[in-house]
């Protein structure tokens, strides 16, 4: 199993698709990696050599930021928004959708889905 910026990646895939499990990695810049560490984006993880590895743990390092420093710098922009008080920071503060989308309806993700008590019936009115 292959092991690069302390992520397992997956055996039976194919190390364009498996390099997208590294956050900071998507399918994009997963081809521009194997491009310029010189491997196939067919090959299987499993059947990577050593010497593959190696030159895409070179790549990735010296190229990207990904994993804990890229999850640090987007927390900590975050928290600047957050601690100046401007719109998007605020949005953040109550967890609710930052870039002008409706909350009427829709935005479930961000604000959480409805809450609801089963089987509670009205009070009769008298």
């Amino acid at each position: 199993m292959a092991r690069i910026e302390g992520v397992d990646l997956p055996r039976n895939k194919r190390i364009e698709i498996a390099l997208t499990y590294i956050y900071g990695i998507g399918i994009t810049t997963a081809k521009k990696v194997l491009e310029k560490a010189e491997v196939d984006p067919n090959t299987r993880v499993r059947d990577l050599s050593d010497a593959n590895i190696t030159s895409l743990r070179a790549a990735i390092s010296e190229n990207l930021q990904v994993e804990g420093d890229l999850r640090r710098i987007e927390g900590l922009a975050i928290k600047r928004l957050v601690d100046i008080g401007c719109y998007r920071g605020r949005r953040h503060r109550l967890g609710l959708p930052l870039r002008g989308q409706r909350t009427r309806t829709n935005a479930r993700t961000r604000r959480g889905g409805k809450r609801t008590v089963a089987g509670k019936k009205k009070a009769p009115r008298k």
